[in-house]
């Protein structure tokens, strides 16, 4: 059995083109935990809370209907994988979207989800 594809032939320039631009694998697996993190429904939610307003603890347990140890827990998930930026004032956490990357992350998804709807 041949291992070439019959429906296209791509030369050899072109294959060690396309597998050279493959990031390196330590950057392969940052990026599959990346991933990960957007695979709880409960992560998501409190992205799309931080997506509309700066939020504390209360305000994202009172949101999600969640406990607030359980919406901390998240957020540090969060915050470990720099989805999420906090800042002090007084004794008040707010949080935040880390960037507008993840922004567009989540609009994008969404958007793709709802497209198959």
């Amino acid at each position: 059995m041949s291992d070439k594809c019959l429906c296209k032939l791509i030369s050899q320039d072109e294959v060690d083109m396309i597998k050279a631009a493959l990031p390196d694998t330590q950057t392969i697996t940052r990026l599959a935990e990346f991933f990960k993190v957007f695979g709880d429904p409960s992560r998501l939610t409190i992205l799309h809370f931080l997506s509309k307003a700066e939020l504390c603890v209360a305000d994202l347990a009172a949101l999600a209907n969640m406990g607030q140890s359980a919406v901390s827990h998240q957020l540090k998930l969060l915050r470990l994988s720099r989805l999420v930026k906090f800042r002090k004032e007084g004794t008040v956490v707010y949080y935040s979207l880390n960037d507008a990357h993840i922004q567009n992350l989540v609009d994008v998804a969404l958007e793709h989800v709802r497209e198959e709807s």
